[in-house]
This record gives C-alpha cells, structure tokens and sequence, in this order.
C-alpha cells in the first residue's frame, strides 16, 4: 500500500467522506442508506475517537471508518458499530484493512469490547475482510429490510477485544 496515510477524520475531509460514502451507498450492496447525510448529522452520529481517513499523498480521501455508540444503556457503553468505505479506486490496496487496524487500536485503546457491524451477504469483499481483521459471523438477519423495493438479509459481524476480562 503506497503512499496511503491514516488520519483523524477532521471536518475538512467532509465533502470527501460524503462523496466516498454516497460512491458506496450508490453500488446497492453496502447500506440500506439511500443518500448520504449531511455533514452534521454524520458528524452527529460518529464517536469522535473512533473515526479515521486513510489519505493519498496529495491529501484525497482514498477511504473512511467510523464508529457509533449502539446505545445509550450503560451495559453496553463497550459497544460499537462500525462502518467502512473506500473509494471504488482505492480498493485493493489495503485501505480498507488500514481503515480497520486503525479503528481496532483506537477502540482497543479506549476501553471498546466490541465492535460490531452488519453486511450483506451480497458484499463478499467486505465479509472477506472482516474475517481477515479478526471479526466473525454472529448469525444472520432474514429479511430485516427493503432497499429499493427487495427484501435483504443483513450478516452480523463482530469483533471481540483480546484484552476483554
């Protein structure tokens, strides 16, 4: 992977993230998103901790990660979800497992016991990669929603920290 830098997602990478995002949302198999939302209720929705960029030499977005409290119970203040995009012409290049690496250190680091994420079974590329990064299959969910009109499955994924006690 050269010339490829991870960094703090900061609101000057905004309009870059949204454009990844929507590429991604716009190839039917990564959300049940539609649009992209905009910069403040992304920004909203995001652990400020646990959200990163993977940057080329001149400083473009090649690829985000982010993660989201899964709710507001103290039981599980140690669980997030997470999502990764990389730019249709990034892939392949190991941005998305760098984007991941990143977010493992910084949830490793604050106290986060799992991560976790659902995904299509339609997006091998992803399943593959979660695999790689040390997530497994939990289960997955039937039929859980429409996009464009078609029911969809949703595979959980999940990754639980080594330094759980």
């Amino acid at each position: 992977m050269s010339r490829v830098r991870i960094a703090a997602l900061l609101p000057e990478h905004a309009e870059q993230v949204l454009a990844v995002y929507q590429a991604g949302i716009d190839e039917g198999d990564a959300t049940f998103e539609t649009r992209a939302p905009d910069w403040t209720a992304f920004d909203k929705a995001k652990l400020p901790g646990h959200r990163f960029v993977a940057l080329d030499g001149d400083g473009r977005v090649l690829g985000w990660v982010a993660a989201s409290a899964v709710s507001d119970r103290c039981a599980y203040a140690g669980v997030v979800e997470h999502s990764v995009y990389v730019h249709p012409e990034a892939r392949g290049r190991g941005v998305a497992r760098a984007l991941l690496d990143a977010l493992i250190a910084s949830t490793e680091a604050g106290g986060i016991w799992t991560i976790q994420s659902g995904i299509f079974p339609e997006n091998t590329a992803s399943l593959a990669l979660h695999e790689r990064a040390g997530f497994r299959v939990i289960g997955t969910r039937e039929r859980i929603g429409r996009l464009h009109g078609v029911w969809r499955d949703v595979v959980l994924v999940e990754r639980r920290s080594p330094l759980l006690k």
